[in-house]
């Protein structure tokens, strides 16, 4: 295995171990979270409040040793509270620019439903371009840049909910659920003094992140698997009970994802397992289910499940060590 893709293992597991001091019994989610930072991609976390999301990205950002910014997204905000404002300085005579929280390199975007969809859109280009233009002048967002964003599934009383062309900038969608009855006794001792949040520290440099980065795009994927990818995502396209289907770039995220998944266990190539392993994270939220679907309780998931089970996996060798 080439030496850079085993230090994007040895990244992972390092990374891995840190975090799970703090979000105990999530060893799932750290595993999307940190193939999320290693795809250079964004994600939406659909869970009730309290189950730990925002002390996830604190985690996240003091392992890293990135900087952290919260936004608490409210109905009344405005883009240029994400984006930053221009203030004129009476001693200069010029403008100033004064940045918003989204200038950071992990950003928690609380309740995002919460904010009006102008709002919303002002993250738009953050996400997709890793750029903000305020005034006419372009500013470019620190590298590393994540955003981890936030909804509440239960609570849509003055919410608004995200377009679908903002819902395929996440890269994934997780859920954290709530913890085992052990896991959460766990909890209760380890905050019994302090927080565990304050015993974390920085444990990789930012060099070592863009370097892992960079690493996973060697990961070998045979024309097999890339076919598998997109007829998933085909099939999204195509089946009766959605109305809009998977696009080319949850095809593209799909591909990613499985050279992440295969670096972080130590692999130099996709395996079939890979995909399927991801394919719920990265689909789901990219599809719109129709109506009548719908009124039977059918949901993303479970058509997602049902294309895994019916679209044929491909065999053979897939290292492309006999090409």
């Amino acid at each position: 295995m080439d030496e850079k893709l085993h230090q994007v293992k040895q990244f992972s597991e390092k990374l891995m171990r840190n975090l799970e001091k703090v979000i105990v019994g999530k060893s799932v989610i750290l595993d999307q979270v940190i193939i999320g930072l290693l795809c250079q991609g964004h994600l939406l976390i659909d869970d009730v409040p309290g189950v730990g999301k925002t002390v996830l990205a604190k985690s996240l950002s003091k392992s890293l040793g990135c900087s952290f910014n919260r936004i608490q997204f409210t109905p009344d905000m405005l883009p240029s509270d994400v984006t930053g404002v221009s203030i004129f300085n009476q001693n200069t005579r010029e403008f100033e620019f004064r940045p918003g929280p989204i200038l950071a390199q992990i950003v928690l975007a609380d309740e995002i439903n919460r904010a009006t969809p102008k709002t919303q859109s002002s993250l738009l280009e953050a996400m997709e371009e890793r750029q903000i233009t305020v005034d006419g002048v372009t500013y470019i967002l620190p590298n590393p840049f994540m955003v981890l964003a936030t909804q509440n599934p239960i609570e849509y009383e003055g919410t608004f909910p995200l377009p679908e062309a903002q819902l395929d900038r996440f890269l994934m969608r997780i859920k954290m659920g709530y913890p085992n009855l052990m896991d959460e006794i766990h909890i209760l001792e380890l905050q019994q003094l302090r927080h565990p949040i304050e015993d974390i520290s920085e444990i990789v440099t930012e060099k070592e992140i863009l370097e892992a980065q960079e690493a996973i795009k060697t990961v070998y994927i045979s024309d097999p698997i890339k076919r598998y990818i997109v007829e998933l995502s085909r099939a999204t396209r195509n089946h009766e009970d959605v109305y809009l289907g998977v696009s080319p770039r949850g095809s593209l995220s799909l591909y990613r994802v499985s050279q992440a998944r295969a670096a972080t266990l130590g692999r130099d190539f996709v395996l079939p397992d890979d995909v399927k392993s991801l394919a719920n994270y990265v689909m789901g939220h990219r599809m719109v289910i129709q109506p009548s679907a719908r009124l039977r309780n059918l949901s993303a998931d479970q058509i997602v499940s049902e294309i895994l089970n019916t679209v044929r996996v491909p065999g053979g060798d897939f290292s492309g060590r006999n090409d």
